[in-house]
C-alpha cells in the first residue's frame, strides 16, 4: 500500500503532521517504535507538570497556616504520585490515539528505517516495508550522557528515570539546570528531599537573561535548594549510596546522595534511520534542512528535535504544520523563530519571547526598557507568591517589542500576549492603551510598557 504521507515518530510534531496531512486529504501513516505521543506526553512536558503541581500543592499544604487553615499531619506516597502523573499521561494519550483514528491514520508499530527517498522498511513488532511519495523524520531526541558519570537508570538516572521514582529520595543532585534541571529539582525538593544543583556555567537556566537567571537562583536557594555554578561532577562512585566527586571554586567536595539525575541536554535520534543510505545530508548532529523543513534528498523531510531549532514541544508542533502545508501545495509563512516563547514551570515561573537586552544590544537598536516587580502586584500579593518581575524591551526609535523576560508566578499564562503584540507589531503605547483587568497578574505588562516610557502609576 502506497501513502501520500509517512511520518517516522509520534511526538508532537509527527502527530501533528500526520493530523495535519489528513485533514488536507493525505493517506498517512506514523511508524513508532514507543508510545504514542513521544517523550513530551510520556517522559516530558505532561509528566513533569503533573509532577510540579504536586510539589506546589504540597508546598501550599505545609504553608496552609500563612493562609489561616490548620491542618493535620501530612505524609507523602510516591506510589500514588507517580500514579498520578502516570494516569494523566494515559488519558492524554487515549486522546492522541483518538485523533489519530478519526482522521483515519494508520499507526504502525516497529522502527521505521528509510531505505530510498519513497520506502521505509518497519522492523520489530510489525516488519514490512511501505511506500510513500514523502517521508518526515520526526524521531525527536534522547538524553545525552556524560563519560564522568555515565547513565545506567540504577544510580545515575536520565530525566526519564527521575520522573517515576519508586521511592521516596532523601537525598539528590542534579547535574544540570536547564528547564528539566531546575524543574526536577523543584519536584524533588517537593518530596522534601536535600537537593543539590550542579551547574558548569556561571549561572543556572542560562539561556535567560541574567537578571532572571539571578532571580531563580535567589527563589531556589530560599526554597532550600543548595545551587553550585562554575562547578563539575568529576566522577560518582556507588557504596550504597553515590558519593560525587564535585570541583567547585571553592575546591573540591564530595557530595553523599541517595541518587544522581543527569539533566545535561539531549542528542538527536538520527542514527540508524538510513540518513546515510539515502544521502541526507547532517552537521553537527542535527539533520540540514530549508525554511521549509526540505531535506537535500527531495521527497524527505524532517521537523522537532532532529533539526538545529528550539527543542520545544509547541515549535514542533508549528513546523510540522508548516511542513504540510508546503508538502500540500501551500504557501505557508516560514516559521518565525524570533517569536516563539520559552517557558520553565519553576516556582517562580519563567517565560521569555524574542530578544534578550544584550542581544538587542548587538543587534544594533537603542533601547527603552521597562520592569515591574512582582513585589508592587496586587495579585501576586493575594496568591503569597510576590518573587519576580516583568521586563519588557522596545527599541526605542519605533516603539516595538523586541524581547520580554518574565519570572513570577503564573507567567507561562500570559507570555503569549506579548508574543503576539511583538509578532504583529504593536508599540508599547498601544500596549499601555490596552486596558487589563485588576487585580491579575497580566496587567503587570502594562505597568512595564508604562516604566518603559516613564509614565509608570503604580510604581
Amino acid at each position: 500500500m502506497k501513502y501520500d504521507l509517512v511520518v517516522i515518530g509520534s511526538g508532537p510534531g509527527g502527530y501533528t503532521a500526520a493530523i495535519k496531512a489528513s485533514q488536507l486529504g493525505m493517506k498517512t501513516a506514523i511508524v513508532e517504535c514507543a508510545e504514542i505521543g513521544g517523550v513530551c506526553l510520556n517522559r516530558g512536558c505532561i509528566s513533569t507538570k503533573t509532577l510540579l503541581k504536586y510539589a506546589q500543592v504540597f508546598d501550599t499544604m505545609t504553608h496552609c497556616y500563612d493562609y489561616g487553615i490548620c491542618a493535620g499531619d501530612m505524609y507523602l506516597d510516591a506510589e500514588k504520585i507517580v500514579g498520578r502523573s502516570r494516569a494523566v499521561t494515559a488519558t492524554m494519550r487515549k486522546g492522541i490515539d483518538f485523533l489519530l483514528k478519526k482522521n483515519k491514520i494508520e499507526v504502525i508499530h516497529g522502527f521505521g528505517t528509510i531505505t530510498s527517498p519513497n520506502t521505509v522498511a518497519v522492523s520489530g513488532e510489525e516488519q514490512r516495508e511501505i511506500s510513500a511519495s514523502h517521508i518526515i523524520i520526526a524521531t525527536g531526541a534522547r538524553p545525552k550522557d556524560n563519560p564522568s558519570f555515565p547513565i545506567d537508570e540504577q544510580n545515575v538516572w536520565s530525566y526519564k528515570k527521575g520522573l517515576f521514582p519508586e521511592y521516596i529520595l532523601k537525598t539528590v543532585l542534579i547535574a544540570g539546570s536547564g528547564a528539566t534541571g531546575v524543574e526536577l529539582a523543584m519536584f524533588y525538593k517537593g518530596l522534601n528531599a536535600e537537593v543539590t544543583i550542579v551547574e558548569t556555567l556561571p549561572a543556572i537556566v542560562p539561556r535567560e537573561e541574567p537578571e532572571i537567571s539571578e532571580q531563580l537562583r535567589r527563589s531556589l536557594q530560599k526554597a532550600g535548594i543548595r545551587v553550585l555554578t562554575n562547578s563539575r561532577i568529576n566522577s560518582v562512585k556507588v557504596d550504597d549510596y553515590c558519593f560525587a566527586e564535585v570541583s567547585t571554586p571553592q575546591g573540591s567536595e564530595t557530595i553523599k546522595c541517595d541518587q544522581v539525575l543527569s539533566v545535561t541536554g539531549v542528542v538527536a535520534n538520527i542514527e540508524n534511520i538510513g540518513l546515510e543510505t539515502v544521502g541526507v545530508e547532517v552537521e553537527n548532529g542535527k539533520i540540514k534542512t530549508d525554511p521549509y523543513y526540505r531535506t537535500n534528498v527531495p521527497g524527505i523531510y524532517a521537523i522537532g528535535d532532529v533539526i538545529d531549532t528550539p527543542a520545544l514541544a509547541h515549535v514542533a508542533s508549528a513546523e510540522a504544520i508548516t511542513c504540510v502545508e508546503k508538502i500540500a501545495g501551500l504557501e505557508p509563512d516560514a516559521l518565525d523563530y524570533g517569536v516563539i516563547p520559552t517557558c520553565i514551570y519553576t516556582t517562580p515561573e519563567i517565560a521569555s519571547v524574542g530578544l534578550s537586552e544584550k542581544a538587542a544590544k548587538e543587534a544594533g537598536y537603542s533601547l527603552r526598557i521597562g520592569k515591574f516587580p512582582f513585589t508592587a502586584s496586587g495579585k501576586a500579593a493575594a496568591m503569597g507568591n510576590k518573587d519576580g518581575f516583568v521586563k519588557l524591551i522596545f527599541d526605542q526609535k519605533t516603539d516595538k517589542l523586541l524581547g520580554s523576560h518574565l519570572i513570577g508566578p503564573n507567567v507561562t499564562e500570559v507570555i503569549s500576549e506579548l508574543a503576539l503584540v511583538q509578532k504583529m507589531g504593536i508599540t508599547g503605547k498601544q500596549l499601555m492603551k490596552t486596558v487589563h483587568p485588576h487585580p491579575t497578574i497580566s496587567e503587570a505588562i502594562v505597568e512595564a510598557a508604562a516604566a518603559a516610557h516613564n509614565e509608570a502609576i503604580h510604581l
